[in-house]
Parts: C-alpha cells; sequence; structure tokens
C-alpha cells in the first residue's frame, strides 16, 4: 500500500487514528514526492532526524519517481488538469500507486477519485 502525504501530516500532529494507523501498517510504501513534502515541512534538523527515524521504525520505502511513474503522471496530468484540477503532485502520487500495482491510501480522495483503475482506501482522521 502507498500512503499519501495527507495520512502522514495527521501522525505528525498527534492524532491517535493516524498513529495507530501507521505503526500497524508497517512495510508501506511513500512516494518520494510524499517524503520530499515531508522534508518541506520540518523545521529543523531535530524533526528531519524524527521523521527519518519514523519511517524506519515503520519499515517504509520510499519509492523513487522513475520513468514509468514520470510518463503515467504525464498522461493523468494531460487527462485531468484541466477537468478536475489534478496537480502534479498528486498525479506523481497516483502514478506511483498505478505503477506498483497498490493501492492508495488517502484522506483527500476527491483529488484522485476520477482516476480509472486506482484503488483508494480513504482514510479519515480521528478529529
Amino acid at each position: 500500500m502507498l500512503v499519501d502525504t495527507d495520512v502522514l501530516i495527521w501522525n505528525l500532529r498527534g492524532d491517535p487514528k493516524a498513529a495507530d494507523f501507521l505503526d500497524t501498517a508497517s512495510g508501506f510504501i511513500l512516494s518520494a514526492v510524499t517524503y520530499m513534502e515531508l522534508v518541506q515541512g520540518v523545521r529543523n534538523k531535530t524533526e528531519l532526524g524524527a521523521l527519518r527515524q519514523a519511517i524506519r521504525y515503520w519499515d517504509a520505502t520510499v519509492q523513487v519517481l522513475d520513468a514509468d511513474i514520470s510518463a503515467r503522471a504525464m498522461y493523468l496530468v494531460e487527462s485531468h488538469a484541466l477537468s478536475h484540477g489534478l496537480q502534479m503532485a498528486d498525479a506523481l502520487i497516483a502514478a506511483t500507486a498505478l505503477s506498483l500495482g497498490v493501492v492508495l491510501v488517502a484522506g483527500n480522495d476527491k483529488h484522485y477519485r476520477f482516476i480509472d483503475g486506482l484503488d483508494i482506501d480513504v482514510f479519515r482522521p480521528a478529529g
């Protein structure tokens, strides 16, 4: 399973449901886009270290962007940017899930639900 950025952000903000989900979903995948979004959100090296430690704790894998993911994302943007406002980061995350053939766990399912073939598990925080 590929976990979207919003689920990890809820965890970082202290949401107990997100924390429990991530702690029991050991071995999940993160898109390189999600990792970079999270790194951009840290305020210092201590928080960056905590992020890296959490990824190790979860035994999560960061999936790098490759030619297949890039090509799928370009197609998704061409197909859905005008009609649905699909943004580049979301296209890359969706393309990663499609390329790997895994379910995408996301709270913002409205960003993805129009993409054919994408299997989405909707996650809602406890809040």
